[in-house]
């Protein structure tokens, strides 16, 4: 089971005017039709099993999330809301929990535990078929238990 994360918590300060903390980039067509969390969500379609993403925001884009992923027919399985920005680790923290528990839930033991795919919702990939076969090579090394980065 490879369940992605999405971390969309940007707060919208860097590409203002354009971005604002209301609207920040990950919310915007900047490099196609799509938005970047829409993109970055899409990427993940086809890897081997790959289930619905958990997206952890903060509680004033909650809506916006959900929406922009209707829109692109992904449905996530979680959005999980910070009442803090704290920056990658304790997001990707709180999603590891989220996923351990829907695991458990699901009747999977510690042999069931999902790997997680962690993906940043403001970056533009436009090779995405090398992307997922970057993926897809480092799968083995993650289900031994190797933490895998991709640069």
């Amino acid at each position: 089971m490879l369940i992605p994360v999405i971390l969309s918590g940007g707060a919208g300060t860097r590409l203002w005017p354009l971005s604002r903390e209301l609207y920040p980039k990950q919310f915007l067509p900047l490099v196609g039709d799509r938005t970047m969390i829409q993109d970055t969500a899409l990427r993940t379609e086809g890897l081997p099993g790959v289930e619905a993403p958990i997206v952890v925001c903060n509680e004033a884009h909650r809506f916006l999330v959900a929406e922009q992923l209707r829109q692109v027919g992904v449905a996530p399985q979680a959005i999980l809301l910070e009442p803090v920005g704290r920056n990658t680790a304790p997001a990707v923290a709180i999603a590891a929990l989220a996923a351990l528990a829907g695991a458990r839930k699901n009747g999977a033991g510690d042999a069931g535990a999902p790997l997680l795919l962690v993906l940043p919702a403001d970056h533009v990939l436009t090779a995405v078929a090398d992307f997922r076969r970057a993926v897809e090579t480092a799968l083995p090394a993650a289900r031994a238990g190797s933490l895998v980065t991709f640069g």
